[in-house]
C-alpha cells in the first residue's frame, strides 16, 4: 500500500484508531519563515526557483495528541523549534548535516524520536543545485522544504522493519513516499496544498515508471 491524500491531516488521523500506524515520519512546517514566500532557492550557480509560499504555522498541541494516538513511533523534524508543544524528553535525536559549507542555510536539522539509543547523524550534501549524488539520484526540488530521498532511506532502514505501516502527515515533495516504496514498506501521506499535492503526485509517477522500466531492463538482460 501507498497512498497519498489532498486533506487535512488533522481530519485523516481523526478517522483512525489507536496505534493504526507503526511510524510517524513526518516534517511539520517549523515556524520560522521558511515557507517559500521569500527564500525561494538560494543557490550562486544555478537559476533561482520561486516557490509556491506554504502554510508557516507550527503544529499544535492539539496535532502532537493525534499523532501520538495514532502511531506506536515517531520521527519528527524540526522538534528543537516547537519541543514545548509535546514536551517529551528523548536520547535517540537524529542529526542531518547537510555538509553545506558556508551558506545561508542551516548546518545541520534535528529530529526528535521516540526511540531508545543513541543520538544518530547523516551527512549528505543539500545547498541548491550542489547534492551528494548527481545522475540519475539528482533531485529536482520541487518544495521549499524538500528533504533527500536518502534522508529517509536512511530513517527507514535503521527505525522500520517489513511490514511495517508509515505515515507523514505533511508530505510536502514527496520524498518519505518514495522512499518508503523503494524499501517495500506500506505507506500513507496527506498534504493539504492542492498544488503541491499534484506536484508530488506527477513526480512519484514518474519515479515509480522508471523503476519499473529498469527492472523490465534488468529481467530481459
Amino acid at each position: 500500500m501507498n497512498m497519498a491524500y489532498n486533506m487535512d491531516c488533522m481530519e485523516y488521523m481523526r478517522t483512525l484508531p489507536d496505534k493504526a500506524f507503526d511510524l510517524a515520519c513526518v516534517d511539520p512546517m517549523y515556524g520560522i519563515g521558511e515557507n517559500g514566500a521569500k527564500s525561494g532557492s538560494r543557490a550562486k550557480l544555478a537559476k533561482r526557483i520561486d516557490y509556491k509560499p506554504v502554510c508557516d504555522d507550527p503544529p499544535t498541541e492539539e496535532y502532537f495528541a493525534e499523532l501520538f494516538r495514532v502511531s506506536k513511533h515517531q520521527v519528527i523534524w524540526g522538534a528543537n523549534h516547537f519541543i514545548a508543544a509535546f514536551g517529551k524528553n528523548a536520547s535517540c535525536w537524529l542529526v542531518w548535516d547537510k555538509n553545506n559549507g558556508d551558506t545561508n542555510y542551516a548546518d545541520c536539522e534535528l529530529a526528535w524520536t521516540s526511540f531508545p539509543g543513541a543520538v544518530r547523524k547523516f551527512k549528505y550534501l543539500w545547498a541548491g543545485m550542489r547534492q551528494e549524488r548527481q545522475g540519475k539520484n539528482h533531485q529536482f526540488r520541487i518544495h521549499p522544504c524538500e528533504k533527500p530521498i536518502a534522508l529517509y532511506a536512511w530513517i527507514f532502514s535503521r527505525y522500520a522493519k517489513p511490514g511495517d505501516k508509515i505515515l507523514d502527515t505533511h508530505l510536502g515533495s514527496g520524498s518519505s513516499r518514495i522512499a518508503a516504496y523503494d524499501a517495500g514498506l506500506d505507506f500513507v501521506g496527506c498534504e493539504i496544498d492542492s498544488d503541491y499535492f499534484k506536484a508530488q503526485e506527477d513526480r512519484f509517477a514518474i519515479y515509480t515508471a522508471q523503476e519499473n522500466l529498469f527492472l523490465q531492463m534488468e529481467r530481459a538482460e
